[in-house]
């Protein structure tokens, strides 16, 4: 079995609700795409698909080149992680990991070799005779992972991996798995999170899903700095969206006249501008906007300011101030041209 995914025009409905509606997304071999999504957006529908598990209503699943659409999970060539680890607790790690390998009928004296690689590939060697209750949840996720990779799939699923897990722990297997995708060059990777850090650290490119449909695709770099539509703007990291009236050599927003790219936007036209809260700053500069603090929060290295402008509530995350203003008191904010985006509007079908 070959890797890659691909969904061609693939819907899924229960009981006459569409879940996933019309996906066309191609995930080529050795790439790792996150499924990025509120919860009932499709992103879990989506993978369930390209695992067997749900049959589509229309539309065809290919990895590889082989239609697998009507074929039974087990005859996919794929290894699948989920939430719960499923480990089973009466079973030993090294058997855990055997488990895959043997319904799959793998000739018995090959299993030994494939189940030490690949803890030894998530650092669990040491671990091969305890049993899972005696693991940590970061340890089960990481013989998991191990039991997926040790047949050998050329797709890898991921269904939430971390969700279960701690911030520390989280961090930690978010770094593991980028080592892992470097090791297994060849190994595609469908990734699904409603966690905008996961998406941003691990993928190639990520599919933003919403409502049943696919709203955007790009890589991470593309979408965090030029979403196209208020969704991805908004799903994709935080977000300042600014209703705006286009000029002829900029934007106005209440009294401010901004300078930004308008590209084709016509004079006159209305239209919402994106700015992230750290590429505004406090104080004189450019595209000045003043207004009053409504809130002040300090998140550490940072302070986050609230700051109404004209009606308007924007965001800034600027260093940690010595001497934060105060709320009520009247401040000057600032962002480049350059780091504004010009949207023509929200939510698009495309």
């Amino acid at each position: 079995m070959g890797s890659g995914i691909r969904f061609d025009r693939v819907s899924v409905a229960y009981g006459g609700n569409t879940v996933l509606d019309s996906l066309d997304l191609t995930v080529e071999p050795g790439e790792v795409m996150a499924l990025l999504g509120p919860s009932g957006s499709g992103k879990t529908t989506a993978l369930r698909a390209v695992a067997g598990f749900v049959r589509p209503a229309s539309g065809r699943v290919f990895i590889g080149e082989r239609d697998v659409t009507g074929l039974p999970p087990h005859q996919r060539g794929i290894g699948m992680v989920v939430q719960q680890y499923a480990l089973f607790p009466h079973m030993r790690v090294a058997d855990n990991v055997a488990f895959g390998m043997k319904a799959q009928k793998v000739a018995k004296g090959e299993i030994p070799g494939r189940v030490a690689e690949a803890l030894e590939m998530t650092g669990m060697a040491a671990y091969a005779r305890r049993f899972p209750r005696e693991l940590s949840g970061g340890q089960q996720q990481r013989v998991a992972i191990a039991r997926a990779l040790a047949i050998r799939p050329g797709v890898l699923l991921l269904d939430e991996p971390l969700s279960a897990l701690d911030a520390q722990l989280r961090s930690g297997m978010l770094a593991e798995l980028a080592r892992l995708h470097r090791e297994l060059p060849d190994v595609s990777i469908l990734y699904v999170t409603h966690d905008q850090v996961e998406a941003l650290t691990l993928a190639d490119r990520i599919a933003v899903m919403d409502r049943a449909r696919l709203r955007d695709c790009g890589t991470p770099q593309e979408l965090y700095r030029a979403p196209r539509t208020e969704f991805t703007a908004s799903f994709v990291g935080n977000a300042n969206l600014l209703p705006v009236t286009v000029g002829s050599a900029g934007v106005s927003l209440g009294g401010a006249e901004l300078k930004v790219d308008t590209g084709s936007a016509a004079p006159g036209a209305t239209a919402t501008l994106c700015v992230r809260p750290h590429l505004v700053g406090l104080g004189d500069g450019p595209n000045p906007l003043r207004g009053k603090v409504s809130e002040v929060q300090w998140r550490g290295s940072t302070h986050r300011l609230y700051v109404d402008v004209d009606g308007q509530r924007v965001k800034a995350d600027v260093r940690e101030l010595r001497t934060p203003p105060a709320i009520g008191d009247s401040v000057t904010l600032h962002f480049a041209p350059e780091d504004a985006v010009l949207l023509s509007g929200g939510v698009t079908d495309g």
